[in-house]
């Protein structure tokens, strides 16, 4: 980045994007100034050389037992092993242990969601002792603490993003999660005070709550002339979060009533292999389209919504962020948001549409 040199930077945002380059930022400009509004939960990444004769030993159909295991732990369902076993399965095994050592001894819903909330604290704890560890100045370290539950927000895992706040041309500007007030012609203005910059980076985060065809990049038209945006107004509709009625032959790939999954690829790895299941079958009546029912799809919506109310008293807890509105979940956000029961257990649901083969919910027309 040799172009920074001599440069005052700024930037906006210290989530995933932002913990990533903040260290290469610090080390290649004149000054640095990070503008955080909340700041991340950042564990230590653990990434050993490979053993050679380890990956010589695995068998065909690892790397899909891998990501299994990895999603069941992160998804709160324990396992034999944690085969990947880093920041994000950590939650897992602290309940794990916690229950060995008889800490937790009530198996109810309520007790077991009270185990998950006390191995939440002991693992944001070792985040915040890590801070205070490598941080020498305190009151930035103290501004660097996260003070929520681990999965409120995407828990990062770097070794050099709060390290780089040690050096002398890294400033912390925390905003007491208000955020920047303004960005004028010269930089960046937070509590009156404005930042003289020569260059902004924004690592703001994802685009959310947009309409789905700004989010896309393209307008998707149904029968009739109607766009997706427009049928999706009042909120998504679907069968499977994949299946639009009047839309036949449209297949969404997306998280909107779907499983949520840490590996967002996993997610795409198995709504890929249910579209080509339905393609085949589609193929082997005869169709030349498919689409939705306006039954399917409703049974769908409401059961999305059933479910989506196990996840809701946990998000409105959270700080603000894009999982929960900015602080303010309403109504649509359960039709809009992930499936609420986890993604294995949405996979189930869709390897058993598949295994009784009648593509329920869908309509075939020759």
């Amino acid at each position: 980045l040799t172009g920074l040199a001599g440069k005052r930077v700024g930037i906006i945002g210290t989530g995933a994007t932002s913990v990533q380059v903040v260290p290469h930022l610090g080390e290649w400009c004149e000054e640095l100034y990070v503008f955080q509004r909340t700041p991340s939960s950042v564990d230590v990444k653990e990434n050993p050389p490979t053993d050679p004769d380890w990956a010589a030993s695995l068998q065909p159909g690892w790397h899909r037992h891998r990501m299994e295991n990895f999603n069941n732990l992160v998804s709160g369902l324990p396992q034999e092993e944690d085969l990947v076993n880093d920041g994000w399965t950590a939650l897992v095994r602290n309940i794990l242990v916690n229950i060995r050592k008889g800490r937790s001894t009530d198996f109810s819903e309520r007790g077991l969601a009270r185990a998950a909330e006390i191995a939440d604290f002991q693992k944001m704890e070792e985040i915040r002792a890590r801070i205070d560890a490598t941080v020498k100045d305190p009151d930035t370290a103290e501004a660097l603490k996260p003070w929520y539950r681990q999965l409120c927000k995407r828990p990062c895992i770097h070794n050099d993003y709060l390290e780089t706040f040690n050096r002398p041309n890294v400033t912390l500007v925390d905003t007491d999660g208000k955020g920047v007030e303004r960005i004028t012609k010269q930089g960046v203005v937070v509590a009156g005070r404005e930042y003289a910059l020569d260059c902004l980076i924004y690592a703001s985060g994802f685009e959310v709550g947009t309409d789905y065809s700004r989010r896309a990049g393209m307008r998707i038209l149904g029968r009739g002339g109607q766009s997706l945006a427009e049928e999706w107004a009042d909120g998504v509709r679907s069968l499977h979060g994949m299946h639009v009625h009047g839309f036949p032959n449209c297949y969404v790939m997306s998280h909107p009533q779907a499983g949520f999954t840490a590996s967002y690829t996993h997610l795409l790895d198995e709504q890929a292999a249910h579209i080509a299941w339905i393609v085949r079958a589609a193929r082997e009546r005869g169709a030349r389209s498919v689409e939705a029912t306006a039954a399917g799809e409703t049974a769908w919506v409401e059961q999305c919504v059933e479910k989506a109310g196990r996840a809701r008293s946990f998000l409105e807890s959270c700080t603000p962020g894009y999982y929960n509105n900015e602080g303010m979940p309403g109504a649509r956000d359960d039709r809009d948001g992930f499936y609420g029961g986890g993604s294995p257990e949405f996979f189930r649901i869709l390897a058993a549409w598949r295994e009784r083969g009648d593509l329920e919910g869908m309509e075939v027309a020759s």
